[in-house]
């Protein structure tokens, strides 16, 4: 499982456990599962999507950065809106 938080300058629009996240990088979508390498990226703008399947919770987001170490993964965005 994956601990995942997503924050903006306005609020933290989610915080808690996925089996995947789904972001749009500056170079592309990229995806991430439990045990993935620890990255840092550029966000660019597009759908964000956390989780799989019924649960996914879905944000459009612009800019900022995705960090992923130890299954933890935290996208700070500039710009965010519930999809």
């Amino acid at each position: 499982m994956l601990t995942v938080s997503v924050i903006s300058p306005e609020a933290v629009l989610y915080e808690g456990t996925s089996d995947s996240v789904v972001a749009p990088a500056f170079d592309g979508e990229v995806g991430i599962l439990t045990g993935h390498a620890p990255m840092m990226t550029l966000l660019g703008r597009g759908m964000l999507r956390v989780g799989a399947g019924q649960g996914v919770q879905r944000f459009q987001v612009e800019g900022g950065f995705i960090q992923v170490v130890d299954n933890t993964v935290r996208v700070v965005t500039e710009k965010a809106a519930t999809a």
